[in-house]
């Protein structure tokens, strides 16, 4: 499969296919969204909000979640704010998503299947991680984006003036219900 990645990047290069998504780092619409990885949002979610490549920040991960305040996700953010203009936040949950109802322990059994030892996982265990909350998913949709976006706004580093949302989006139509 990579080979034919490659092969294609060289021939998107040579017929200058990246000349129509040349944009500046700075999103047009000041807006970031956190989104889940969810291969069915690729390209619907931007498609059903109406951006095009430079609207906006886009940071995706496993049910489209702020898990920490300080991961990767709110680090994201806090420099999308400060360094390129970010004013308006949208968090955007979506229907029929795979890491609603994720179980932790069936995780680390699977871990386990592929080679990973239970020494492995007791030391990522020693240095303060927990299993159920990291690896985790959640039970209620509207809940969990309601979370993340109290999240945002409650978080220290965060102006006030900086406006957080919380939606869903099915992942099939496209249709946007506000949750927050």
């Amino acid at each position: 499969m990579i080979n034919e990645i490659l092969e294609y990047n060289k021939m998107f290069i040579q017929n200058k296919g990246y000349e129509k998504y040349i944009t500046s780092k700075y999103p047009d619409k000041k807006i970031a969204i956190v989104s889940c990885m969810d291969t069915r949002l690729t390209e619907l979610l931007p498609a059903a909000l109406g951006l095009k490549n430079g609207d906006a920040k886009i940071i995706k991960n496993a049910g489209g979640v702020i898990s920490h305040p300080f991961g990767s996700a709110m680090r994201s953010l806090l420099i999308g704010i400060y360094e390129l203009d970010v004013q308006e936040i949208l968090v955007i949950g979506h229907t029929d998503c795979g890491a609603r109802c994720t179980d932790a322990q069936r995780i680390i059994e699977k871990m386990k299947a592929r080679g990973i030892t239970q020494h492995d996982i007791d030391q990522v265990k020693d240095v303060g991680i927990d299993f159920d909350l990291w690896l985790g998913g959640f039970m209620d949709l509207d809940r969990s984006i309601q979370q993340s976006v109290e999240q945002i706004r409650r978080h220290p580093l965060v102006p006030k003036e900086i406006m957080v949302y919380g939606f869903i989006i099915d992942s099939v139509t496209g249709e946007l219900t506000k949750v927050i």
